[in-house]
């Protein structure tokens, strides 16, 4: 009879410590959280799995939104880890709560119209016909660089619409209720099919750096400066480019 107790005993001391142990690897599962512009969807899920591969124990947690919205949420004290916004002007804004900037990539605009073309859009010039076109919002780093494109060609475009991000902008014109929208070239080339990418040259007179930097009160602040590095790596360098994102 002692010999089985002390079996089940030795058996359940076993089972204890191997839950333990499952505890403990829980534990030290860290997420880390990364809040960035809508434009970067595809590029920085793909770098946040490789990211884990090289770092099992850190799980990346993105949130996309326009990087307005992104950096008033900073601003308000929401804790995060990580800010990738898709201009300067909006990483200033937190400028007292981030770390040191650094550029990580570039964008410009394109235009993009349903598949058929139905509006018969060949230029920016046509963008201020009778046509129905979305654009971002102006607080919005592409809005400002609709802005800007505009300003520069002598267009004055009238949209139906105006977005909070550029994938806003992008579904529409996906979803046949615009005849055309301004997009970054990366949104355009993900959507590959689903529409028609028109380039203009005033493109090149609003070309968008993208800064990357952590945020001061990280929860996680040593995985969020190796996730900054790891962007700027050629593992970063590497898919950023394969999405269409320009070099710094």
């Amino acid at each position: 009879m002692m010999s089985k107790l002390k079996m089940i005993a030795g058996a359940l001391l076993a089972l204890v410590l191997l839950a333990g142990c499952g505890q403990t690897g829980s534990e030290q599962q860290r997420t880390l959280t990364v809040l960035a512009a809508a434009s970067l969807t595809e590029s920085f899920d793909e770098l946040g799995a490789r990211f884990t591969a090289e770092h099992p124990d850190v799980q990346v947690q993105f949130d996309y939104q326009g990087s307005s919205t992104l950096a008033e949420q900073i601003k308000q004290g929401r804790p995060a880890d990580v800010f990738a916004s898709a201009d300067q002007k909006n990483m200033d804004k937190v400028r007292d709560l981030v770390g040191d900037p650094r550029t990580f990539a570039t964008n410009k605009l394109a235009i993009v119209v349903p598949p058929g073309n139905p509006g018969k859009i060949g230029s920016l010039a046509d963008l201020a016909g009778d046509h129905a076109v979305v654009v971002c919002a102006p607080q919005v780093p592409c809005g400002s660089a609709t802005q800007k494109v505009t300003r520069a060609a002598g267009v004055q475009v009238k949209p139906v619409s105006e977005e909070n991000d550029v994938k806003s902008v992008l579904q529409k014109v996906i979803a046949g209720e615009a005849d055309a929208g301004l997009v970054y070239v990366t949104d355009a080339k993900e959507a590959g099919q689903q529409v028609q990418v028109i380039d203009f040259p005033q493109a090149e007179q609003a070309v968008n750096d993208y800064p990357i930097a952590t945020i001061k009160a990280a929860p996680q602040s040593d995985a969020a400066a190796q996730f900054v590095e790891f962007v700027h790596g050629p593992v970063g360098r590497e898919i950023l480019t394969k999405h269409g994102f320009g070099a710094p």
